[in-house]
């Protein structure tokens, strides 16, 4: 989620033709954020009606994380180079048609490579949206943060809401409802970028930064060759040769992806930016965070639905919480992190996340679902405290003009995490239906959760390594630079 700062300066003011820019390319963000957390609600009835297995369903969700991590960072090149409201407006159709092809799919491969274009489409949007705002508020950092703080708050509340609406569509129309309802809102998209957007020049090609093309290919094999591996470990086991070669692929690639990324002239990723411990240790803080937050839900949604018997409806309302927790903790993250610094919030959000997923730990198949409302706020309110603070971290080691390199670096980072952590957690809940199904899916939520807390408890000792100056008024820009670029999901 994304920290909001409630202490900007009160005379930048957005003009009217700024705030339809704000509306316009805040509809990429709201179904892109909206898929993320809408899909969870969906599982068990996807499962049921296309005869999905949990593998099948870890791609489901895979597929599109996936594609939004791998292409993130090149998707920005190309809109510097043929323009960042073209590359937005194609995200936009291509979301829309993959959508469609979502709603009309008649089994598992189908809907996993519909999101996987879903996936594509979010890419395309989500840094270049970014650049016409910046566009259109003239670079200028206070009436950026403005507006990215207007942005930002459309797609928290998409990420809030979507539980709650997708078990609300589902309950009426059935999970395919959950894709037909992007369509309009991609129309109205496309035509508000039109009608109100426009067209930034893009840059020429001795300004634009060069396409890294065999560096984006050796993301995308290690990045699905690890997670492949991971979620086919479980039903085929670790001696096929489609598991233990694809981690070996995986190794391979990413080996071949450094090396490739050391002799460009254009990296797609500038592992120079790693030389420095607080941004490595920021990155590493975000890995762990969304690694344990999204492989959880991903359990917890089959849990309650599979195992304690909620309909979709009943599960939105049960992730209410958790979800709509970010908004609080979120809002209160700024004023901490302006007094005290990023590492202590840093620190202390991790360890509230940690003993949000502690409590995890003692569920059943007879857990009442009030139970889960400890756990369910402890992990939000130490996510919302810990995240704004983290990125804050990362921005503050590096200047203006690579701000948004880097931030693309920790998003890509993390969205990639959140892709293992499903294929890992998921790989826990095995395979099967009926009692032993319910049986392992609990056994999944207690190892998940103790895992969890592991990680947690790393990453709090890895934020120990954040240098820490304190947040001054001369420091604001650094918060508005803050809120324009570390617009990101959890």
């Amino acid at each position: 989620m994304v920290g909001m700062n409630s202490n900007l300066s009160s005379s930048a003011h957005l003009s009217g033709r700024q705030k339809l820019v704000v509306t316009a390319t805040s509809v990429g963000f709201v179904v892109s954020q909206l898929d993320v957390s809408i899909v969870n609600v969906a599982l068990a009835s996807i499962g049921r009606d296309l005869g999905a297995s949990v593998a099948s369903l870890q791609w489901t969700v895979d597929s599109y994380a996936l594609a939004f991590s791998a292409l993130m960072l090149s998707a920005g090149s190309l809109g510097d180079r043929f323009g960042a409201r073209r590359m937005f407006l194609g995200g936009l159709l291509l979301f829309g048609l993959a959508s469609l092809a979502c709603a009309f799919s008649t089994d598992a491969p189908q809907l996993i490579a519909a999101r996987a274009a879903q996936g594509v489409g979010a890419a395309a949007m989500l840094p270049n949206s970014l650049a016409l705002l910046n566009a259109a508020c003239g670079h200028d950092q206070r009436l950026r943060a403005r507006a990215v703080g207007l942005w930002t708050a459309a797609g928290a509340v998409s990420i809030a809401s979507g539980p709650i609406v997708g078990g609300l569509l589902i309950a009426a129309f059935g999970w395919r409802s959950i894709f037909w309802v992007n369509l309009p809102v991609c129309a109205a998209g496309i035509v508000a970028t039109l009608l109100w957007v426009r067209a930034a020049q893009p840059k020429n090609a001795h300004d634009a930064r060069g396409l890294d093309l065999l560096g984006q290919a050796l993301a995308i094999v290690a990045l699905a060759a690890l997670v492949g591996a991971v979620i086919e470990w479980r039903p085929l086991g670790i001696a096929h040769p489609l598991v233990w070669g694809g981690f070996l692929l995986a190794l391979a690639a990413g080996g071949g992806f450094i090396a490739t990324e050391r002799r460009s002239a254009s990296p797609m990723l500038p592992l120079s930016l790693f030389a420095e411990r607080t941004f490595s240790a920021a990155v590493l803080f975000g890995i762990g965070v969304n690694l344990t937050y999204y492989g959880t839900v991903f359990i917890l949604s089959l849990y309650l639905q599979r195992v304690l018997g909620h309909t979709p409806l009943q599960t939105g309302l049960a992730f209410l919480p958790l979800t709509g927790g970010f908004l609080i903790s979120n809002l209160a993250s700024g004023p901490v992190v302006a007094r005290l610094g990023s590492r202590g919030p840093m620190i202390a959000g991790a360890l509230l996340d940690a003993a949000g997923f502690a409590a995890l730990c003692f569920v059943d198949a007879h857990t009442p679902t009030a139970a889960l409302l400890l756990p369910f706020l402890l992990i939000p309110s130490g996510m919302g405290l810990a995240v704004p603070a983290m990125t804050t971290a990362l921005l503050g080691t590096v200047g203006q003009q690579r701000a948004g390199t880097a931030s693309a670096v920790l998003n890509t980072a993390r969205q990639a995490a959140g892709a293992i952590g499903v294929a890992a957690f998921g790989a826990l809940a095995g395979h099967g239906d009926g009692a032993a199904g319910a049986a392992h899916i609990v056994d999944a939520v207690r190892w998940s959760a103790g895992i969890s807390v592991a990680l947690l408890l790393g990453t709090a000792l890895v934020a120990r390594q954040i240098s820490n100056p304190a947040q001054t008024n001369k420091d604001r820009p650094s918060d508005c630079v803050r809120n324009a670029l570390s617009e990101n999901v959890n």
